[in-house]
């Protein structure tokens, strides 16, 4: 039999409360195991929200995997499904954000610790948990504060309007400086579980392309007019186009209604990785900042991103599509509702050319 003395905690394998994968398929244990591996660092990244956000945080893993091969990557978020851990690079063990999981976490010890997030609740979490090494954000004095000279920067345009719109860097290249590293071009993570995938009656003869008609029920300054949505998908139509709606539950009322007016398909309110899987069946995305751009991203998909009040600087499409704006200057910058009388620049954001640029990323793809 086996002593206590003999018992690999450093594995990767152990899980300390139920028999490991060699255990169980295998019957080996620690004192007679070839399936050892030995953990030699273990990094915490708390990312809790956006989903979006997440998203776009997960390049990150690259070149954590590539400066620590052996090390175990645990992951704090209030979206587990939208954190890899089948594809690679992978995060090793996703936490989603509960008293439970921050108890564990506030009880175990880290080599690093990377948070990204400047809400009360990760930064306090982040200045309690015991790391070696501490990157991104902490709680000091009451206040999110910089914990590494790195995140400086990241931390003064998230407070001053003024240096967020005179900021080039996208957000990729902010985080990985935060961290100590240099961008280059890695993309998203996600992984697609095809259990979840349906047969949805789509024309697949015809090129696809996805509206995204929402942006959630906060940031209403991002939308576009109802009206603006029936010409787009009548134009994109009459050009033999097969027109999905996507969106979540904030979208259900709005996507009900433009498939009534206009024929164009929706499927109604989906799990995410259901969504995922039908976003990954369309050519062409259509989406404000939202996170169904952000899984468009990761899927390689064509994306027109309608942008008005955040610095576009901000987001990278890595080649693989283009950011569109109104006519006229936005005055809502950063700003959750329009406070702008003299007019909704997003209502300048014309049906006309969304259509053409849709037509431009069309062009690009060939339909087999």
């Amino acid at each position: 039999m086996i002593k206590l003395s003999e018992v690999k905690f450093d594995c990767r394998h152990f899980k300390g409360h139920i028999p490991c994968k060699p255990n169980k398929e295998h019957g080996v244990m620690c004192n007679d195991c070839g399936y050892y591996e030995k953990i030699k660092e273990k990094i915490l990244i708390i990312k809790l929200a956006a989903a979006g956000d997440v998203i776009r945080t997960t390049p990150l893993l690259y070149p954590l995997r590539k400066q620590y091969p052996n090390s175990k990557i645990y992951w704090l978020t209030y979206f587990p499904d939208l954190i890899p851990v089948k594809s690679i690079p992978n995060a090793d063990q996703v936490l989603k954000y509960s008293v439970q999981s921050v108890s564990y976490l506030e009880s175990s010890a880290f080599d690093i610790l990377i948070n990204l997030d400047k809400d009360i609740e990760a930064i306090s979490l982040a200045e309690k948990i015991n790391a070696k090494e501490k990157y991104g954000f902490i709680l000091k004095d009451g206040y999110c504060f910089p914990v590494n000279d790195s995140a400086r920067e990241k931390f003064l345009t998230g407070i001053f309007d003024n240096v967020s719109k005179v900021n080039e860097k996208n957000y990729m290249q902010e985080i990985f400086e935060i961290c100590g590293y240099r961008f280059e071009n890695e993309k998203y993570v996600l992984d697609i579980d095809k259990d979840y995938d349906r047969d949805f009656p789509i024309d697949k003869a015809k090129k696809v392309v996805g509206l995204n008609t929402g942006c959630g029920e906060r940031w209403t300054s991002r939308l576009w007019k109802d009206d603006h949505w029936i010409d787009l998908i009548r134009n994109l139509k009459d050009s033999g186009v097969e027109v999905i709606l996507l969106g979540g539950p904030s979208e259900h009322e709005r996507n009900s209604e433009l498939n009534r007016k206009t024929g164009a398909k929706y499927f109604g309110i989906l799990d995410i990785k259901t969504f995922v899987n039908l976003m990954d069946k369309c050519d062409v995305i259509v989406s404000q900042v939202t996170m169904s751009m952000h899984i468009a991203i990761a899927l390689n998909k064509k994306l027109i991103l309608m942008n008005n009040i955040f610095n576009p600087h901000e987001f990278y499409l890595y080649g693989n599509g283009e950011i569109i704006q109104p006519e006229r200057e936005c005055k809502c910058f950063f700003m959750p509702v329009c406070i702008n009388k003299e007019y909704k620049c997003m209502d300048l954001l014309s049906p006309v050319s969304v259509f053409e640029a849709c037509s431009r990323q069309l062009s690009r793809i060939n339909k087999k």
